[in-house]
């Protein structure tokens, strides 16, 4: 069946405005008097003034089974309450804080209270180490740091004073070693009213470092104008409306869970679920299903874990309330939909973006037919292209050739920098296109397919291979729960295929179950594309949002340079 469509289950969305240009699509949106824009007034007071105050904003379950439920209107309070705070404590607009604590409200007030100040928000995950989290403060130039007090003692007390740039550190709760501010007097403390800052739409909101191969992190700069793009994505791309139950998996620390996890949705005037604990299968179909989720978007590697568990655990449950499923984070497996389609009676739907581009640019809607494995379509309003590039000049391929994913800059959540490395971002940009660095494939029906990262190609005896291609195939069969494949040099090929592969439950690792699954790849790609190679191992490095890391199982194959780890995921080192 993963060769197959599936076919559109639902009704045409209305159609974006997207198309007759992104003007039209600000103009959507409230706007500052005198032509601003701020993403806190687009996300929480303008439903307010709107008379939507009494909806419900978030449902937060807290790890011990507390269930809140915030509304508008007390989001609206708090969120003036934290940008006062700021202004007490001498904090103004420009000025950058950072964020580094779990999943809890306190985080989703200060964000939109700083946005609402005129702040430079800077999302940090609570689970990075202390260098990690000093890189990044050290780079943004942090003013503002809010955190817990276990946060702050384990990974930020020891070095405090070596950035002169920290101004104020607010500890999420009653109590705050010296030389830091509890942060629950200070909002009690403070006004529940604040005009809005007056940004303007070019004026940077934003700040996601994300890692490359080699050197530092990279701070990718976003503008308020980023919630353009984030409101009609979230309504094109996720099927958002107003009143929906959506909840997005994605941790805040990562762009999905500020984009997808905070602007996109209250812009939606949706009620988003936040829950504090990580994944538990059974939490995970409870919340489904006792919170009546419509929409829902996760990653690929939260549904194969929910696959390796098996149909048993879903049955009995009641997913009458889903609508549209979506899944982000790295390339989605045929299965993984075709699994969703079986399971809760819908697919889910790929889509693909990077931190660069700030909100969704590809990806499968409702109104579309699904081919299982594909990235989809360019969203209206994106002009995307599979080039060659040669020097200063870029040359756009044919249907069905691979190269590199190009784009046509102009929409509104596109980076506006690297900080503070301007040589860096000019590279991305070539002869009118920006190119991703990743690979992938246009079909004649122009839906785009994942291939994989430019540095992860595979030259084997004049055969261009692509990872993903064949990760797809091998998770195919029955034992495979996971797998991630490399090129390793070869005298006679130049390269050859290797894979590692973790297994589900019930399988044991052992040459007859190697052979089994070689055959199994060699029947579907061809023995000039399947691996030469298996090797059965528990876990597979991966980022701590979920990407495995192929270039670091690379360098560890080879000896190379394993370059920067700062997002790897502990378990996995």
């Amino acid at each position: 069946m993963g060769s197959e469509i599936i076919r559109k289950y639902g009704a045409d969305v209305e159609s974006s405005p997207l198309a007759t240009g992104w003007n039209a699509a600000r103009a959507r949106l409230d706007g500052l008097p005198g032509g601003g824009l701020n993403i806190a007034h687009e996300a929480v007071d303008r439903h307010v003034l709107a008379g939507h105050g009494a909806r419900t904003a978030m449902v937060w379950l807290g790890r011990d089974g507390t269930r809140r439920e915030i509304s508008y209107a007390e989001l609206s309070a708090d969120v003036s309450r934290f940008a006062n705070l700021l202004t007490v404590h001498g904090i103004r607009r420009g000025d950058r804080l950072f964020l580094l604590a779990g999943r809890v409200p306190e985080l989703y007030v200060a964000a939109l209270g700083a946005f609402k100040a005129g702040l430079i928000v800077s999302p940090l995950f609570a689970a990075f180490g202390p260098e990690p989290v000093r890189s990044r403060m050290e780079i943004g130039r942090a003013s503002v740091l809010v955190t817990t007090e276990q946060l702050y003692q384990r990974k930020v007390a020891e070095w405090r004073s070596e950035l002169p740039s920290l101004k104020l550190i607010l500890i999420i709760g009653e109590c705050a070693p010296g030389n830091c501010i509890a942060l629950g007097p200070e909002m009690r403390k403070a006004a529940d009213q604040f005009d809005t800052v007056a940004t303007n739409p070019e004026d940077v909101a934003l700040i996601h470092f994300t890692s490359g191969t080699t050197g530092k992190p990279k701070g990718v700069v976003h503008v308020h104008a980023a919630i353009v793009a984030h409101v009609e994505t979230g309504r094109l791309a996720l099927d958002l409306r107003p009143g929906d139950i959506y909840w997005c998996t994605a941790d805040p620390g990562w762009v999905t869970g500020m984009s997808y996890g905070i602007i996109a949705p209250l812009a939606s005037q949706v009620t988003m679920i936040v829950d504090e604990a990580e994944f538990d299968l059974e939490r995970w179909y409870t919340i489904l299903e006792r919170e009546r989720v419509n929409v829902w978007y996760t990653a690929p590697t939260a549904i194969r874990m929910l696959m390796r568990a098996g149909a048993e655990a879903s049955k009995g449950r009641d997913f009458s309330a889903l609508r549209f499923l979506a899944s982000v984070g790295e390339p989605l497996n045929a299965e993984c939909v075709i699994w969703g389609h079986e399971i809760f009676g819908k697919p889910f739907h790929d889509n693909w973006w990077q931190s660069e581009t700030g909100g969704i640019i590809i990806g499968n809607t409702r109104s579309m037919d699904i081919k299982p494995g594909s990235m989809g379509k360019p969203m209206p309003g994106i002009a995307a292209g599979i080039v060659e590039r040669d020097g200063q000049t870029v040359r756009e391929l044919k249907d069905g050739a691979i190269g590199e994913l190009a784009l046509r800059p102009g929409w509104p959540s596109m980076m506006r920098a690297y900080l503070g490395e301007e040589e860096r971002y000019k590279k991305c940009f070539v002869d009118g296109w920006y190119l991703t660095g990743d690979l992938a494939m246009r079909d004649a029906d122009g839906y785009f397919w994942f291939v994989g990262r430019a540095d992860d190609l595979i030259k084997s005896a004049g055969h261009l291979i692509g990872p993903f291609e064949v990760e797809s195939v091998l998770i195919e069969h029955p034992a495979v729960a996971e797998a991630a494949v490399i090129g390793v040099p070869d005298e006679t090929a130049g390269e050859v295929v290797k894979a590692f592969v973790t297994l589900n439950l019930g399988y044991a690792a052992d040459l007859a179950l190697e052979r089994e699954i070689r055959g199994h790849a060699r029947k579907r790609l061809g023995p000039a594309v399947a691996p030469r190679d298996i090797v059965f191992r528990d876990s597979l490095p991966r980022t701590r949002s979920g990407k495995i890391m192929r270039r670091l199982l690379r360098a560890r194959e080879l000896g190379l340079p394993e370059g920067d780890l700062s997002t790897l995921e502990g378990d996995a080192k």
